[in-house]
């Protein structure tokens, strides 16, 4: 595909506008075109086509589509429940897609979304940025040395646990967490997971009573005190909670991942150059076993950083240029929808082994939202 490529951006001005900046991007890329822009809310695409000096600008984004052919396009929006029939219609006219996280509402959504991107031969990046990050790379580099690492034993992660505590929580920053397991450990196997609510510091079982509708269009939610538990290759296991405490006001967030392994830990968070340490203690104990907490940078251990932080913006510059070049060479992209599929399949997996009062094998057989099932 020559370049430049034809950029086009779908937002929604008021129901997840323009996402964590995956319209600006484009104006940070080198060989690309921003012909067009499409939102329903007449405001806001006047607002976008001229901060993006986009050339024209639609108020349907299958119009757009249709007229201008583009070879990528932005989904923006942070809103789910758009994201399925959105990327359908790109992927049938050819474009490539930049998707706002999470990938869409259920299984069901996502695999219609993964068989449209292979029938018609487009790619599909999902915006989780920590993946991108060469500090990940060093990360990745850690835990595979033995004499450093030895062997991962399990992965612990938590959620923000602010006001989204429990299921939205799960949905929105899980999606974070659950995908860089999966990066450090692959492809996961099962599921054990209780979901409760708590009244009164005592922890109830949701209930159907207890579902509720999700914010940013995600679909049905529940709980607030959340405990799941993964299965990986070679024993690992990870664990992910979030959990309303009645005494957390003022409490700084736990939105992290700490990998645990036979001869150190790493902890991380997310973003495009996330903080990291490591550990080298086996004991897991700092102070018992001599070790100290060194930074991981995207030099390496211990060593100064030479990039500067560029937030989420520098994180989206590096999905879409992985994304042109993955067109180019017709593979997949770092994150791609198998990606955000398998991301999404583990949050719905916790609901799945709450419903069935039990742990659930991947891929789940059940496509549906199993809340809708409780």
């Amino acid at each position: 595909m020559p370049r430049p490529f034809r950029v086009a951006v779908i937002g929604r001005t008021g129901r997840g506008n323009y996402g964590h900046g995956l319209d600006v991007v484009w104006q940070q890329v080198r060989d690309v075109q921003i012909v067009a822009v499409a939102d329903d809310n007449e405001a806001g695409r006047v607002a976008a086509q001229k901060r993006l000096a986009a050339k024209n600008a639609y108020a349907d984004y299958r119009d757009m589509l249709k007229k201008e052919r583009p070879h990528i396009v932005s989904v923006a929006d942070r809103f789910l429940d758009q994201h399925r029939d959105m990327v359908i219609a790109c992927a049938e006219a050819g474009a490539s897609v930049f998707l706002e996280k999470p990938i869409c509402r259920t299984l069901a959504e996502a695999d219609e979304m993964v068989t449209a991107c292979e029938r018609h031969h487009v790619k599909l990046a999902i915006a989780h940025q920590t993946r991108y990050s060469p500090r990940l790379a060093r990360v990745k580099e850690i835990v595979a040395d033995p004499k450093l690492f030895g062997e991962l034993l399990e992965m612990r992660g938590r959620g923000k646990e602010d006001s989204r505590v429990g299921g939205q929580d799960l949905m929105v920053l899980g999606t974070h967490i659950l995908d860089l397991m999966r990066f450090v450990a692959g492809d996961c196997h099962w599921c054990y997971a209780r979901v409760g609510v708590v009244r009164k510091g005592t922890v109830s079982l949701v209930s159907k009573s207890d579902v509720r509708e999700g914010g940013e269009g995600m679909g049905p939610i529940a709980g607030d005190h959340i405990h799941a538990v993964y299965g990986f290759d070679r024993g690992v296991v990870g664990y992910f909670a979030s959990q309303k405490s009645e005494r957390a006001s003022g409490e700084r967030d736990r939105f992290a991942l700490t990998l645990y392994g036979s001869k150190g830990v790493i902890q991380l968070t997310t973003g495009s150059l996330p903080a990291a340490y490591y550990l080298a203690d086996p004991s897991w104990f700092p102070g018992r076993g001599g070790g100290r907490w060194q930074e991981i940078t995207s030099a390496g251990l211990g060593k100064p950083e030479t990039l500067k932080d560029g937030g989420l913006g520098q994180g989206n510059v590096w999905i879409a240029q992985d994304l042109m070049e993955a067109i180019e060479r017709d593979r997949q992209p770092k994150g791609s929808v198998y990606d955000g599929r398998a991301a999404l399949e583990m949050i719905l997996a916790v609901y799945e082994s709450h419903r069935l009062r039990g742990a659930v094998d991947f891929p789940l057989k059940n496509r549906r939202h199993p809340l809708t099932m409780l």
